[in-house]
């Protein structure tokens, strides 16, 4: 199953290329043109997602889901009578590169917003940047918390509204009633702060200390052999899981292992914080089936937006000739990605302009109609309050919806047990924008 999985991996990669190869030239030209000769006709974006190496097989697709959206608004007549022009890059998932990439786009291309950054250390590697240069970033995926700046509009979950949600399913009644934690990493940012986060989270729920095993692992990691043995002793008198933090092409191998040991979603259930819908479209399910996923969205989401939402970018794959075509899927990272647009969009319209400052402002309190419903941009501290879902493996690569919150669930950047002396209020009780 690795080889079959590295073989698509690498063809997506190559055609992925070969697409963005296009994109870019097109952007080349774009960027060539005298800027004041375009600038009466077109407002310029900037899209700053890994288009090659080995974060480009996730975020590829939101590259796509922001051109699709871009699409949509300019055949409606584009934003204050002027047409989106996306000016498309690539960081090649290299941290620094993300940065030198985003100085391009700020300083070089003078874009009016950017969208994309996957990884937490790639956000990280750009937030100097968009603050020194009021920079407006648009950041879609799920992350960390403990971090708030006014140059981000983070579209993706906070703890509250994915992390804390999945450990307490996995305690209650239905979710199983599980009593020992097995908390496995990949040795970065995300992982080591989340299970920071989670282990706070348990502690204060009554779960012994010793319950709790916390582990890393490098990225790419193979070998899973001996900590699947750790966590079969661990699991043996029932009542254990496991809260998954492993990112990208480990997943493969850490599946695998755990089936070949005898160990399954009934007798020791995964719960997945980096597994969505567009990872398991190329990766075999066969040893994922029956386990758990904890996001804001799932394709499966039965709403009449979302079952067009997924139509659309379904045919818009097809019509651009993108790798996959029309058995592309959309996930959470996805759906946060084109929501992105809109929002921007949308606030630069309430604003009547394209400065940072004021479409900023218009942010607060903003409510889109999402794929996933209707969600609202926090009154203070620029985050989406949404829904939170729990979702089961099905054999082909969906999800079979668990549980969801009752209604928006408001998003918390800074966890009250890890830093309940922070916040982040950037905005006066008047409405007005507080720093700068």
């Amino acid at each position: 199953m690795t080889s079959a999985f590295f073989k698509n991996l690498s063809l997506f990669a190559l055609t992925a290329a070969i697409g963005f190869s296009s994109c870019n030239q097109g952007a080349s030209k774009s960027a060539s043109t005298d800027s004041t000769a375009t600038s009466k006709e077109t407002v310029k974006i900037g899209v700053l997602h890994s288009l090659s190496g080995t974060m480009a097989i996730s975020e590829v697709s939101l590259k796509d889901a922001v051109q699709m959206a871009v699409d949509e608004i300019n055949a409606k007549g584009g934003v204050l009578g002027k047409q989106i022009e996306p000016v498309i890059v690539d960081p090649a998932s290299d941290w620094d590169l993300f940065a030198e990439k985003a100085k391009e786009l700020l300083i070089d291309k003078k874009v009016s917003a950017v969208f994309g950054c996957w990884t937490s250390v790639s956000r990280k590697s750009v937030l100097p940047v968009f603050e020194q240069n009021n920079g407006l970033l648009f950041y879609p995926v799920q992350y960390e918390g403990e971090e708030c700046s006014n140059s981000v509009i983070y579209t993706g979950a906070t703890p509250n509204q994915q992390l804390i949600p999945a450990a307490e399913y996995l305690m209650s009644e239905k979710g199983g009633g599980y009593k020992k934690f097995y908390l496995l990493g990949t040795d970065y940012v995300f992982p080591r702060t989340a299970n920071k986060i989670l282990k706070a989270y348990l502690l204060s729920k009554g779960i012994p200390k010793e319950n709790i095993i916390e582990e890393y692992t490098p990225f790419h990691h193979q070998d899973y052999q001996t900590i699947i043995s750790k966590i079969k002793r661990f699991a043996a008198d029932g009542k254990a899981c496991i809260l998954s933090t492993i990112n990208g092409d480990s997943n493969v191998p850490f599946y695998k292992e755990f089936a070949n040991q005898g160990l399954s979603a009934a007798t020791c259930p995964i719960m997945a914080f980096s597994v969505a819908e567009d990872e398991l479209r190329s990766m075999d399910t066969e040893f994922l089936v029956g386990h758990l996923a904890a996001w804001n969205y799932f394709q499966s989401n039965d709403l009449p937006e979302n079952k067009k939402f997924v139509d659309d970018f379904k045919a818009f794959c097809a019509k651009k000739g993108l790798p996959g075509g029309d058995k592309r899927v959309t996930d959470d990272p996805i759906c946060w990605a084109y929501t992105g647009v809109y929002l921007w969009a949308k606030a630069a319209e309430k604003a009547g302009s394209f400065d940072v400052s004021k479409v900023r402002n218009a942010l607060y309190s903003l409510e889109f109609n999402s794929p996933d419903g209707l969600v609202k941009m926090d009154a203070r501290n620029h985050h989406l309050a949404k829904p939170v879902v729990i979702g089961e493996i099905k054999p082909d690569g969906q999800f079979d919806i668990l549980w969801k919150s009752e209604g928006l669930v408001d998003p918390q950047p800074w966890s009250p047990l890890t830093s309940p002396d922070k916040d982040c209020d950037w905005v006066n009780h008047n409405g007005t924008y507080a720093k700068k």
